[in-house]
């Protein structure tokens, strides 16, 4: 039997838990800490974000793209208004001589003068440009009223003559017609009679 005390056979020293180590190397277990954000969240967002961007500019893009075609062909379209514009006193300076020869029809002048004016009038319709018919009624969008005249019978606001044509260019007023517009006659006021001066 072995005694405890003998020094000969000294009891094995006590060893410390394998955890105790990790336990001390850690210091920070024990408390907790904020958590950090996740990169791959932070990468997400950057490119939904870059993502967006794109998807803006390539709309804005194509929005301009569609505008330049669109101004580009209303710039075809109407490439000549101001030569036509210009053009236009020239055609009425043509119809009043036409007028003046059409006394006599038969002569070289008018008929000349007459192929000229079909050759004209091809021209403006194959630019686009188209007289503004007379409805009858005055419309304040495609004609100016120059004067008025009063008109018994009839009614106010109607077209009584036209003084100057009017052209449009497709769907755009080149000119106005000036024309001369109808008025009812105002009331003479009867002179008063005896009884009602009495």
């Amino acid at each position: 039997m072995h005694d405890a005390a003998n020094p000969a056979n000294p009891a094995p020293p006590a060893q410390a838990p394998d955890d105790a180590t990790e336990l001390d190397t850690n210091p920070s277990a024990g408390t907790a800490t904020p958590e950090s954000p996740d990169p791959w969240e932070e990468l997400e967002q950057e490119a939904a974000k870059w993502r967006e961007m794109a998807l803006r500019t390539a709309a804005e893009m194509d929005n301009l793209r569609k505008r330049s075609a669109r101004d580009r062909e209303e710039a075809i379209r109407y490439a000549n208004q101001r030569l036509l514009e210009e053009l236009l006193p020239v055609i009425d300076n043509f119809e009043m001589g036409m007028q003046a020869a059409a006394k006599d029809s038969q002569s070289m002048i008018f008929i000349g003068m007459d192929m000229v004016r079909r050759q004209l009038n091809e021209f403006l319709s194959s630019q686009g440009v188209e007289e503004i018919p007379n409805s009858g009624i005055f419309d304040p969008n495609l004609q100016d009223a120059v004067a008025e005249e009063t008109c018994a019978a009839g009614e106010e606001g109607r077209v009584l003559r036209i003084t100057r044509r009017g052209f449009r260019l497709r769907d755009r007023l080149l000119r106005p017609a000036s024309v001369v517009v109808s008025k009812l006659p105002t009331a003479v006021p009867h002179p008063p009679t005896e009884a009602t001066q009495a």
